[in-house]
């Protein structure tokens, strides 16, 4: 069977197509096409489509909104030569208190996940409106949905709890924990390449989201996003943890009603803050670096704060595990910029952190199947490596496995 996978953003939409497999010897799903509409709402949209035998096309579209560029991607596949879905996959980062597994999706299901929009309002109404549109498109074929959340749901009670009255805790606010896909990625590719799952290990997620999370044998123990993807560490238009006084003292000051007040607020925490705040520049790192170069103090503080963070964030769970066997880089920003890696490492010495800085400069988008890259020097107590983040591919195999268990949903 073929199982077509929709990672949708704010402004892209990643997409790939996997052949899978349904019986007791099942292998990994292999891709068949993966690609991207990048720049959703701009001047100049691109649609990039890679199969597998290598061919690659980069078309300029005119996609405004994410339904529009979907149904343009639709279209597109449909001219290729290539097999028809037998079910479709979405990642959707927050689904609420009340789903705790990946699922089918039902009426029912749609219902939770739109009621669970406010928890998480730069994800989940943009990959609603691309189930909606997934399911007028394929409305024969099965679609699921998979959680980010998930993954992180072996934290134990004094990670996950906060100390507010339970009259809220009773609502399911807690840390629910974000790009759980993307660390059990990590976990499936050091598996099937032979290494070893390191006992205390931390995963840096650095895109223009990013999280830190603590993982012992693999599972999660704590993470730095919290009840929203808006908590943690310093991101690209996010401020990460700030002292809640702040969030009272800017509500003090907005003037007009409840909605203008919250809606101003969302828009202060999830697109005017973080690296964007500091710099004045857009929310790309590969900018702020150029700028640093050409002497910009602004985007050097930009990077220095983002960095500091995450820092922090890496010894802090260190303290918690008490020592750390690997530290891992994924995301856009964690595979690509090496200067964030060496950053982020330099004031981690006391933890035996040993950087071999060619291997960091050359390491920067490892191959499928040779995906693990270690940039430690050899020796270093504490390895580091760079693993891709392959969200698209545990979608696939969730969906793979769900559809084993329960052929009924074929």
């Amino acid at each position: 069977m073929n199982v077509l996978v929709l990672n949708p953003g704010s402004s892209s939409i990643k997409v790939s197509l996997f052949a899978v497999t349904l019986s007791s010897s099942a292998g990994t799903p292999q891709c068949l096409l993966d690609g991207e509409i990048g720049g959703i709402g701009s001047p100049h949209p691109v649609l990039r489509l890679k199969q597998q035998s290598g061919s690659e096309t980069h078309t300029p579209i005119s996609a405004q909104t994410v339904p529009d560029a979907l149904k343009l991607l639709f279209a597109r596949l449909g001219e290729l030569s290539l097999p028809s879905p037998d079910a479709v996959g979405y990642r959707v980062v927050h689904p609420g208190p009340h789903i705790h597994a990946h699922q089918r999706i039902t009426p029912e299901l749609l219902q939770q996940l739109q009621a669970a929009s406010a928890f998480a309002p730069l994800h989940d109404p943009v990959a609603l409106d691309a189930i909606h549109v997934g399911l007028e498109h394929y409305p024969n074929t099965p679609h699921f949905a998979c959680f980010d959340t998930v993954f992180h749901q072996t934290m134990p009670a004094e990670a996950s709890i906060y100390p507010i009255p339970s009259v809220y805790r009773d609502q399911g606010v807690h840390r629910y924990g974000f790009h759980g896909l993307s660390c059990e990625s990590v976990i499936h590719q050091l598996t099937h390449t032979g290494k070893a799952i390191p006992k205390r290990m931390v995963i840096a997620h650095l895109g223009s989201g990013c999280s830190v999370t603590a993982l012992l044998d693999g599972l999660s123990v704590d993470t730095t996003m919290g009840l929203t993807p808006t908590g943690g560490v310093v991101m690209g238009t996010r401020p990460g943890d700030l002292d809640p006084g702040l969030l009272l003292y800017r509500l003090r000051q907005q003037q007009g009603t409840v909605e203008q007040a919250a809606a101003a607020l969302e828009s202060l925490l999830n697109r005017e803050s973080g690296m964007v705040a500091l710099s004045g520049l857009p929310n790309n790192v590969k900018d702020l670096r150029l700028a640093v170069a050409s002497g910009n103090r602004q985007a050097a503080l930009a990077l220095a704060v983002f960095t500091r963070s995450v820092t922090r964030a890496i010894g802090g769970f260190a303290w918690l595990l008490k020592g750390l066997d690997a530290i891992v880089f994924t995301g856009g920003i964690g595979e690509h910029d090496p200067l964030t890696r060496a950053e982020v490492l330099s004031h981690l010495d006391p933890l035996g952190v040993i950087l071999d800085l060619m291997r960091n400069d050359t390491i920067r988008n490892p191959e499928p199947g040779q995906s693990v890259g270690e940039i430690s020097a050899p020796g270093s107590p504490t390895a580091v490596l760079v693993v891709p983040a392959q969200e698209d591919l545990m979608i696939a195999l969730h969906i793979q496995q769900m559809m084993q268990s329960n052929p009924t949903q074929a």
